[in-house]
Protein backbone atom coordinates (compact mmCIF):
# COMPACT_ATOMS: atom_id res chain seq x y z
CA UNK A 1 0.00 0.00 0.00
CA UNK A 2 2.73 2.57 0.82
CA UNK A 3 4.26 1.43 -2.71
CA UNK A 4 1.11 2.39 -4.23
CA UNK A 5 0.85 5.55 -2.08
CA UNK A 6 4.28 6.65 -2.99
CA UNK A 7 3.61 5.98 -7.17
CA UNK A 8 0.65 8.44 -6.25
CA UNK A 9 2.45 11.21 -4.91
CA UNK A 10 5.28 10.47 -7.96
CA UNK A 11 2.96 11.59 -10.67
CA UNK A 12 2.90 15.31 -10.58
CA UNK A 13 -0.15 15.73 -12.41
CA UNK A 14 -2.11 13.39 -9.40
CA UNK A 15 0.16 15.50 -6.63
CA UNK A 16 -1.08 18.68 -8.01
CA UNK A 17 -4.74 17.50 -7.89
CA UNK A 18 -4.84 16.37 -4.39
CA UNK A 19 -2.86 19.16 -3.00
CA UNK A 20 -5.45 21.78 -4.52
CA UNK A 21 -8.28 19.01 -3.51
CA UNK A 22 -6.41 19.26 0.30
CA UNK A 23 -6.41 23.06 0.21
CA UNK A 24 -9.70 23.71 -0.86
CA UNK A 25 -11.22 21.65 2.00
CA UNK A 26 -9.14 23.41 4.65
CA UNK A 27 -10.58 26.80 3.17
CA UNK A 28 -13.84 24.93 4.21
CA UNK A 29 -12.88 24.00 7.62
CA UNK A 30 -11.39 27.11 8.38
CA UNK A 31 -15.00 29.27 7.51
CA UNK A 32 -16.36 26.64 9.43
CA UNK A 33 -14.93 28.02 12.66
CA UNK A 34 -16.25 31.75 12.09
CA UNK A 35 -19.39 32.44 13.68
CA UNK A 36 -22.01 35.19 12.87
CA UNK A 37 -21.91 38.55 14.77
CA UNK A 38 -23.49 38.69 18.55
CA UNK A 39 -24.00 35.30 19.07
CA UNK A 40 -24.65 34.42 22.58
CA UNK A 41 -22.33 31.18 22.79
CA UNK A 42 -23.50 29.86 26.56
CA UNK A 43 -26.79 29.91 25.19
CA UNK A 44 -25.97 27.83 22.12
CA UNK A 45 -24.99 25.44 23.91
CA UNK A 46 -27.30 25.29 26.54
CA UNK A 47 -29.90 24.87 23.76
CA UNK A 48 -28.16 22.00 21.59
CA UNK A 49 -27.38 20.09 24.50
CA UNK A 50 -28.28 17.02 24.86
CA UNK A 51 -30.27 14.01 22.68
CA UNK A 52 -33.58 16.09 22.07
CA UNK A 53 -35.28 17.25 19.12
CA UNK A 54 -33.89 20.87 18.46
CA UNK A 55 -30.28 18.94 18.50
CA UNK A 56 -31.26 15.93 16.44
CA UNK A 57 -32.31 18.32 13.62
CA UNK A 58 -29.27 20.28 13.60
CA UNK A 59 -26.82 17.18 13.84
CA UNK A 60 -28.91 15.40 11.20
CA UNK A 61 -28.65 18.33 8.73
CA UNK A 62 -25.33 19.01 9.12
CA UNK A 63 -24.57 15.25 8.49
CA UNK A 64 -25.49 15.60 4.83
CA UNK A 65 -24.53 19.15 4.04
CA UNK A 66 -21.60 19.69 5.78
CA UNK A 67 -23.28 22.83 7.62
CA UNK A 68 -22.13 24.10 11.02
CA UNK A 69 -25.90 25.12 12.38
CA UNK A 70 -25.08 23.69 16.02
CA UNK A 71 -22.88 27.34 16.18
CA UNK A 72 -24.70 29.30 13.87
CA UNK A 73 -21.32 29.69 11.62
CA UNK A 74 -20.88 31.91 7.89
CA UNK A 75 -20.90 27.93 6.45
CA UNK A 76 -24.05 27.35 8.59
CA UNK A 77 -26.17 26.38 5.99
CA UNK A 78 -23.39 24.39 4.20
CA UNK A 79 -24.24 22.99 0.71
CA UNK A 80 -27.59 22.24 1.59
CA UNK A 81 -29.56 24.72 -0.19
CA UNK A 82 -27.30 23.62 -3.16
CA UNK A 83 -28.57 19.62 -3.01
CA UNK A 84 -32.15 20.75 -2.37
CA UNK A 85 -31.87 22.55 -5.41
CA UNK A 86 -30.68 19.61 -7.26
CA UNK A 87 -33.08 16.99 -5.93
CA UNK A 88 -35.79 19.77 -7.25
CA UNK A 89 -34.66 20.11 -10.55
CA UNK A 90 -33.79 16.05 -10.43
CA UNK A 91 -37.93 15.47 -9.66
CA UNK A 92 -38.95 18.25 -12.08
CA UNK A 93 -37.27 16.64 -14.72
CA UNK A 94 -39.65 13.57 -15.10
CA UNK A 95 -43.09 16.44 -15.25
CA UNK A 96 -41.51 18.93 -16.82
CA UNK A 97 -40.69 18.74 -20.62
CA UNK A 98 -38.77 21.20 -21.03
CA UNK A 99 -37.03 20.16 -17.88
CA UNK A 100 -36.87 16.65 -19.69
CA UNK A 101 -35.37 17.64 -22.83
CA UNK A 102 -32.52 19.64 -21.38
CA UNK A 103 -31.83 16.22 -19.34
CA UNK A 104 -31.01 14.81 -23.20
CA UNK A 105 -29.27 17.29 -25.06
CA UNK A 106 -26.06 15.79 -23.35
CA UNK A 107 -23.30 18.29 -22.09
CA UNK A 108 -25.14 21.90 -23.20
CA UNK A 109 -28.24 20.19 -21.60
CA UNK A 110 -26.46 19.62 -18.08
CA UNK A 111 -24.56 23.12 -18.14
CA UNK A 112 -27.89 24.94 -18.32
CA UNK A 113 -29.84 23.05 -15.42
CA UNK A 114 -26.61 23.90 -13.53
CA UNK A 115 -27.20 27.30 -14.08
CA UNK A 116 -31.05 26.92 -13.12
CA UNK A 117 -29.77 25.15 -10.13
CA UNK A 118 -27.01 27.99 -9.63
CA UNK A 119 -30.26 30.30 -9.61
CA UNK A 120 -32.47 28.29 -7.25
CA UNK A 121 -29.52 27.80 -4.67
CA UNK A 122 -29.16 31.36 -4.01
CA UNK A 123 -33.05 32.15 -3.74
CA UNK A 124 -32.98 28.93 -1.23
CA UNK A 125 -30.61 30.00 0.92
CA UNK A 126 -31.58 33.64 1.08
CA UNK A 127 -35.08 31.99 2.77
CA UNK A 128 -34.07 28.91 4.55
CA UNK A 129 -31.30 31.32 6.50
CA UNK A 130 -34.15 33.88 7.11
CA UNK A 131 -36.23 31.21 8.27
CA UNK A 132 -33.53 29.90 10.42
CA UNK A 133 -32.29 33.16 11.81
CA UNK A 134 -36.23 33.69 12.81
CA UNK A 135 -36.79 30.49 14.22
CA UNK A 136 -33.81 29.70 16.25
CA UNK A 137 -31.26 32.31 15.83
CA UNK A 138 -33.25 35.04 18.43
CA UNK A 139 -32.33 32.20 21.27
CA UNK A 140 -28.91 32.36 20.95
CA UNK A 141 -28.20 35.87 20.05
CA UNK A 142 -26.44 38.06 23.04
CA UNK A 143 -29.26 39.75 25.29
CA UNK A 144 -27.05 42.89 25.19
CA UNK A 145 -27.30 42.83 21.11
CA UNK A 146 -31.29 42.43 21.12
CA UNK A 147 -33.45 45.67 20.76
CA UNK A 148 -37.09 45.92 22.88
CA UNK A 149 -39.54 47.52 20.86
CA UNK A 150 -42.51 49.84 22.38
CA UNK A 151 -43.63 47.01 23.83
CA UNK A 152 -41.08 46.25 26.01
CA UNK A 153 -40.56 43.05 23.35
CA UNK A 154 -37.30 42.17 22.29
CA UNK A 155 -36.17 41.71 18.68
CA UNK A 156 -33.66 41.58 16.23
CA UNK A 157 -32.32 44.22 14.81
CA UNK A 158 -33.40 44.29 10.99
CA UNK A 159 -29.83 45.33 9.72
CA UNK A 160 -28.13 42.47 11.75
CA UNK A 161 -30.82 40.34 10.08
CA UNK A 162 -29.90 41.50 6.47
CA UNK A 163 -26.09 41.31 7.52
CA UNK A 164 -27.04 37.30 8.83
CA UNK A 165 -28.70 36.11 5.92
CA UNK A 166 -26.66 37.46 3.13
CA UNK A 167 -23.26 35.88 5.32
CA UNK A 168 -24.73 32.96 5.37
CA UNK A 169 -26.02 32.80 1.35
CA UNK A 170 -22.31 34.31 0.36
CA UNK A 171 -21.29 31.00 2.53
CA UNK A 172 -23.16 28.75 0.74
CA UNK A 173 -22.52 30.13 -3.06
CA UNK A 174 -18.87 29.98 -1.94
CA UNK A 175 -19.11 26.46 -0.96
CA UNK A 176 -20.97 25.84 -3.95
CA UNK A 177 -17.91 27.38 -5.91
CA UNK A 178 -15.09 25.19 -4.07
CA UNK A 179 -17.16 22.17 -4.99
CA UNK A 180 -16.95 23.60 -8.87
CA UNK A 181 -13.28 24.13 -8.51
CA UNK A 182 -12.31 20.72 -7.13
CA UNK A 183 -14.50 19.10 -9.32
CA UNK A 184 -12.59 20.89 -12.50
CA UNK A 185 -8.79 21.28 -10.78
CA UNK A 186 -8.87 18.65 -8.20
CA UNK A 187 -9.50 14.57 -7.35
CA UNK A 188 -13.19 13.33 -6.93
CA UNK A 189 -17.03 15.34 -6.33
CA UNK A 190 -16.40 18.59 -4.87
CA UNK A 191 -19.55 18.81 -3.22
CA UNK A 192 -19.53 15.07 -1.73
CA UNK A 193 -15.95 15.87 -0.45
CA UNK A 194 -17.35 18.69 1.25
CA UNK A 195 -19.79 17.05 3.25
CA UNK A 196 -17.27 13.90 4.21
CA UNK A 197 -15.01 16.61 5.23
CA UNK A 198 -17.95 17.45 7.52
CA UNK A 199 -18.69 14.38 8.65
CA UNK A 200 -14.84 12.85 9.67
CA UNK A 201 -14.25 16.53 11.30
CA UNK A 202 -16.73 15.25 14.14
CA UNK A 203 -14.66 12.06 14.67
CA UNK A 204 -11.95 13.45 17.09
CA UNK A 205 -14.66 14.84 19.13
CA UNK A 206 -16.79 11.26 19.11
CA UNK A 207 -13.01 9.43 19.85
CA UNK A 208 -12.41 12.27 22.73
CA UNK A 209 -16.29 11.36 24.06
CA UNK A 210 -15.29 7.94 23.91
CA UNK A 211 -12.19 7.96 25.67
CA UNK A 212 -13.87 9.87 28.72
CA UNK A 213 -16.27 7.08 28.89
CA UNK A 214 -13.96 4.37 28.85
CA UNK A 215 -13.57 2.64 32.61
CA UNK A 216 -10.54 -0.21 32.55
CA UNK A 217 -12.76 -2.36 34.90
CA UNK A 218 -14.23 -5.23 33.58
CA UNK A 219 -18.26 -5.71 33.51
CA UNK A 220 -18.24 -2.13 34.84
CA UNK A 221 -22.31 -0.05 34.70
CA UNK A 222 -20.84 3.22 35.10
CA UNK A 223 -19.04 3.69 31.39
CA UNK A 224 -17.75 1.74 28.62
CA UNK A 225 -15.24 -1.73 29.63
CA UNK A 226 -12.94 -3.06 27.74
CA UNK A 227 -15.37 -5.68 26.64
CA UNK A 228 -17.94 -2.98 25.23
CA UNK A 229 -15.05 -1.23 23.59
CA UNK A 230 -14.02 -4.98 21.82
CA UNK A 231 -17.77 -4.97 20.98
CA UNK A 232 -17.61 -1.05 19.64
CA UNK A 233 -14.53 -2.19 17.62
CA UNK A 234 -15.94 -5.45 16.10
CA UNK A 235 -19.29 -3.91 15.25
CA UNK A 236 -18.05 -1.04 13.57
CA UNK A 237 -15.74 -3.12 11.57
CA UNK A 238 -18.90 -5.64 10.49
CA UNK A 239 -20.87 -2.60 9.36
CA UNK A 240 -18.36 -0.71 7.43
CA UNK A 241 -17.41 -3.60 5.80
CA UNK A 242 -21.51 -4.58 4.92
CA UNK A 243 -21.94 -0.89 3.30
CA UNK A 244 -19.00 -1.70 1.13
CA UNK A 245 -20.61 -4.67 0.28
CA UNK A 246 -24.38 -3.85 -0.43
CA UNK A 247 -22.56 0.11 -1.63
CA UNK A 248 -20.80 -2.07 -4.12
CA UNK A 249 -23.77 -4.54 -4.95
CA UNK A 250 -25.33 -5.29 -8.24
CA UNK A 251 -27.52 -7.41 -10.13
CA UNK A 252 -26.04 -8.41 -13.10
CA UNK A 253 -28.38 -9.27 -16.00
CA UNK A 254 -27.01 -11.07 -19.24
CA UNK A 255 -27.50 -9.10 -22.54
CA UNK A 256 -26.03 -9.43 -26.09
CA UNK A 257 -25.82 -7.65 -28.89
CA UNK A 258 -27.44 -8.33 -32.33
CA UNK A 259 -25.03 -9.63 -35.01
CA UNK A 260 -25.01 -8.01 -38.44
CA UNK A 261 -23.38 -8.51 -41.25
CA UNK A 262 -20.34 -5.13 -42.63
CA UNK A 263 -19.33 -6.62 -45.82
CA UNK A 264 -17.56 -9.73 -45.65
CA UNK A 265 -17.56 -9.21 -42.04
CA UNK A 266 -20.23 -10.24 -39.39
CA UNK A 267 -19.81 -7.32 -36.58
CA UNK A 268 -21.54 -7.68 -33.27
CA UNK A 269 -22.89 -10.97 -31.01
CA UNK A 270 -21.01 -10.15 -27.88
CA UNK A 271 -22.07 -10.57 -24.57
CA UNK A 272 -21.83 -8.42 -22.04
CA UNK A 273 -24.20 -7.74 -18.85
CA UNK A 274 -26.61 -4.66 -17.72
CA UNK A 275 -25.53 -3.68 -14.42
CA UNK A 276 -28.41 -2.69 -12.06
CA UNK A 277 -27.21 -1.67 -8.60
CA UNK A 278 -28.80 -3.15 -5.38
CA UNK A 279 -28.52 0.48 -3.47
CA UNK A 280 -30.04 2.37 -6.40
CA UNK A 281 -31.88 4.87 -4.00
CA UNK A 282 -28.22 5.97 -2.11
CA UNK A 283 -28.47 7.54 0.79
CA UNK A 284 -31.57 9.78 -0.09
CA UNK A 285 -34.20 7.49 1.46
CA UNK A 286 -32.80 8.11 5.11
CA UNK A 287 -32.26 11.78 4.42
CA UNK A 288 -36.00 11.74 3.26
CA UNK A 289 -37.26 9.56 6.28
CA UNK A 290 -34.82 11.29 9.33
CA UNK A 291 -36.03 15.27 8.50
CA UNK A 292 -39.70 14.26 7.87
CA UNK A 293 -40.11 12.72 11.09
CA UNK A 294 -37.56 15.28 13.40
CA UNK A 295 -39.58 18.19 12.07
CA UNK A 296 -43.18 17.75 13.73
CA UNK A 297 -41.12 16.87 16.83
CA UNK A 298 -39.80 20.12 16.66
CA UNK A 299 -43.44 21.61 16.01
CA UNK A 300 -44.93 19.57 18.48
CA UNK A 301 -42.06 20.88 21.24
CA UNK A 302 -42.75 24.69 20.42
CA UNK A 303 -46.29 24.06 20.75
CA UNK A 304 -46.21 22.69 24.16
CA UNK A 305 -43.91 25.33 25.11
CA UNK A 306 -46.19 27.85 24.31
CA UNK A 307 -49.82 26.03 25.58
CA UNK A 308 -50.35 26.46 29.15
CA UNK A 309 -50.32 23.26 31.59
CA UNK A 310 -54.70 23.53 32.16
CA UNK A 311 -55.33 23.48 28.21
CA UNK A 312 -56.57 20.40 27.02
CA UNK A 313 -55.15 20.33 23.29
CA UNK A 314 -51.54 20.47 25.16
CA UNK A 315 -51.97 16.39 25.56
CA UNK A 316 -51.79 15.15 22.14
CA UNK A 317 -48.47 17.01 21.44
CA UNK A 318 -47.37 15.99 24.39
CA UNK A 319 -48.21 11.95 23.02
CA UNK A 320 -46.46 13.38 19.35
CA UNK A 321 -42.90 14.78 20.94
CA UNK A 322 -42.71 11.71 23.56
CA UNK A 323 -43.48 9.20 20.97
CA UNK A 324 -40.66 10.74 18.21
CA UNK A 325 -38.34 10.19 20.08
CA UNK A 326 -35.45 8.80 18.42
CA UNK A 327 -35.19 5.44 21.30
CA UNK A 328 -39.25 4.84 20.65
CA UNK A 329 -40.60 1.87 19.29
CA UNK A 330 -43.31 4.47 17.19
CA UNK A 331 -40.64 6.37 15.52
CA UNK A 332 -38.42 2.95 14.99
CA UNK A 333 -41.63 1.83 13.12
CA UNK A 334 -42.16 4.94 11.44
CA UNK A 335 -38.36 5.39 10.37
CA UNK A 336 -38.45 1.88 8.67
CA UNK A 337 -41.73 2.25 6.47
CA UNK A 338 -40.64 5.67 5.58
CA UNK A 339 -37.48 4.55 4.74
CA UNK A 340 -39.19 1.25 2.15
CA UNK A 341 -41.64 4.41 0.74
CA UNK A 342 -38.54 6.43 0.02
CA UNK A 343 -36.64 3.81 -1.54
CA UNK A 344 -39.17 2.93 -4.04
CA UNK A 345 -39.63 6.54 -4.74
CA UNK A 346 -36.35 7.32 -5.27
CA UNK A 347 -35.98 4.32 -7.62
CA UNK A 348 -39.00 5.36 -9.25
CA UNK A 349 -37.94 8.48 -9.76
CA UNK A 350 -34.41 8.10 -11.05
CA UNK A 351 -34.66 4.68 -13.05
CA UNK A 352 -36.92 4.22 -16.07
CA UNK A 353 -36.96 1.06 -17.42
CA UNK A 354 -38.94 2.04 -20.91
CA UNK A 355 -36.17 4.42 -21.16
CA UNK A 356 -33.55 1.56 -20.87
CA UNK A 357 -35.64 -0.78 -22.86
CA UNK A 358 -35.31 1.67 -25.57
CA UNK A 359 -31.78 2.32 -25.64
CA UNK A 360 -30.91 -1.16 -25.69
CA UNK A 361 -32.99 -1.43 -28.40
CA UNK A 362 -31.51 1.54 -30.47
CA UNK A 363 -27.86 -0.04 -29.41
CA UNK A 364 -28.87 -3.32 -31.21
CA UNK A 365 -28.74 -4.89 -27.99
CA UNK A 366 -31.13 -7.10 -26.12
CA UNK A 367 -31.42 -9.70 -23.19
CA UNK A 368 -31.84 -13.44 -24.21
CA UNK A 369 -35.46 -14.79 -23.41
CA UNK A 370 -37.20 -11.32 -24.16
CA UNK A 371 -38.43 -9.28 -26.86
CA UNK A 372 -37.16 -5.71 -27.28
CA UNK A 373 -39.74 -3.24 -26.56
CA UNK A 374 -42.40 -3.63 -23.64
CA UNK A 375 -41.72 -7.25 -22.97
CA UNK A 376 -37.96 -6.07 -21.79
CA UNK A 377 -38.79 -3.02 -19.82
CA UNK A 378 -41.46 -5.11 -17.92
CA UNK A 379 -38.93 -7.47 -16.94
CA UNK A 380 -36.21 -4.74 -15.84
CA UNK A 381 -39.19 -2.98 -13.47
CA UNK A 382 -39.68 -6.21 -12.07
CA UNK A 383 -36.22 -6.79 -11.40
CA UNK A 384 -35.81 -3.72 -9.92
CA UNK A 385 -38.24 -3.68 -7.43
CA UNK A 386 -37.20 -7.12 -6.02
CA UNK A 387 -33.71 -5.52 -5.49
CA UNK A 388 -34.85 -2.32 -4.09
CA UNK A 389 -36.54 -4.27 -1.46
CA UNK A 390 -33.04 -6.04 0.03
CA UNK A 391 -31.41 -2.52 -0.82
CA UNK A 392 -34.26 -0.72 1.32
CA UNK A 393 -33.77 -3.70 4.21
CA UNK A 394 -30.41 -3.13 4.06
CA UNK A 395 -30.73 0.66 4.87
CA UNK A 396 -33.06 0.30 7.27
CA UNK A 397 -30.82 -1.89 8.89
CA UNK A 398 -27.96 0.76 8.86
CA UNK A 399 -29.89 3.76 10.47
CA UNK A 400 -31.83 1.71 12.94
CA UNK A 401 -28.05 0.28 13.76
CA UNK A 402 -26.89 3.98 15.79
CA UNK A 403 -30.51 3.79 18.02
CA UNK A 404 -29.60 0.58 18.77
CA UNK A 405 -25.69 0.91 19.85
CA UNK A 406 -27.06 3.95 21.94
CA UNK A 407 -29.69 2.16 23.82
CA UNK A 408 -27.99 -1.53 24.02
CA UNK A 409 -25.16 0.06 25.15
CA UNK A 410 -25.71 3.07 26.60
CA UNK A 411 -22.79 4.80 23.83
CA UNK A 412 -23.02 8.00 23.92
CA UNK A 413 -25.36 8.69 20.56
CA UNK A 414 -22.77 11.41 18.89
CA UNK A 415 -20.23 8.16 19.02
CA UNK A 416 -23.10 5.58 18.02
CA UNK A 417 -23.86 7.70 14.87
CA UNK A 418 -20.31 6.45 13.26
CA UNK A 419 -22.14 2.75 13.38
CA UNK A 420 -24.39 3.66 10.41
CA UNK A 421 -26.93 6.17 9.09
CA UNK A 422 -26.44 9.07 6.81
CA UNK A 423 -22.82 9.86 8.19
CA UNK A 424 -21.02 6.45 7.55
CA UNK A 425 -23.08 5.75 4.39
CA UNK A 426 -21.66 9.23 2.66
CA UNK A 427 -18.55 8.50 4.07
CA UNK A 428 -18.00 5.24 2.57
CA UNK A 429 -19.42 6.24 -1.11
CA UNK A 430 -17.30 9.17 -1.08
CA UNK A 431 -14.08 7.20 -0.06
CA UNK A 432 -15.21 4.98 -2.64
CA UNK A 433 -15.75 7.75 -5.60
CA UNK A 434 -12.22 8.88 -4.79
CA UNK A 435 -10.38 5.56 -4.97
CA UNK A 436 -12.07 5.59 -8.32
CA UNK A 437 -10.86 8.46 -9.76
CA UNK A 438 -7.05 8.19 -8.58
CA UNK A 439 -6.95 4.60 -9.89
CA UNK A 440 -8.29 5.89 -13.38
CA UNK A 441 -5.41 8.02 -13.06
CA UNK A 442 -3.10 5.33 -12.53
CA UNK A 443 -4.09 2.96 -14.74
CA UNK A 444 -4.15 5.91 -17.57
CA UNK A 445 -0.49 5.66 -17.10
CA UNK A 446 -0.22 1.69 -16.80
CA UNK A 447 0.33 1.42 -12.77
CA UNK A 448 -1.93 -1.08 -11.15
CA UNK A 449 -5.10 0.67 -9.41
CA UNK A 450 -4.93 1.28 -5.53
CA UNK A 451 -7.32 -1.78 -5.07
CA UNK A 452 -5.80 -4.12 -7.35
Amino acid sequence: MFKKLKIVWSIPELRNKILFTIAMLAVYRLGYQIRLPFIDQAALDRMTEGDGGLNQLLATVSAFSGAGLEQITIFGLGIMPYISASIIFQLLGSVIPSLERLQKEGEAGRKKINEYTRYATVALSLFQSWFFLRSFAINFVDPSFLVPDASGNMYLPFSWQIVAVMTMTAGTVFLMWIGEQIDEYGIGNGISLIIMAGILASMPAAGWNLLQQFRPELGTTNGIGPEKLVLLAAMFVAVVVGVVFITLGQRRIPMQSAKHIRGRRAMGGQKSYLPLKVNQAGVMPIIFASSLLIFPQIIAQQIVKMLPDTSWFKAPFEWLNNALGHQTFTYNLLYLLLIYFFCYFWTAITFNPKDMADNLKNFGSFIPGYRPGKRTADYLEKVMVRITYVGAGFLALIAIIPTVVSASLGVDYTIAMFYGGTSLLIAVSVAFDLVQKIDSHLVMRNYKGLLE
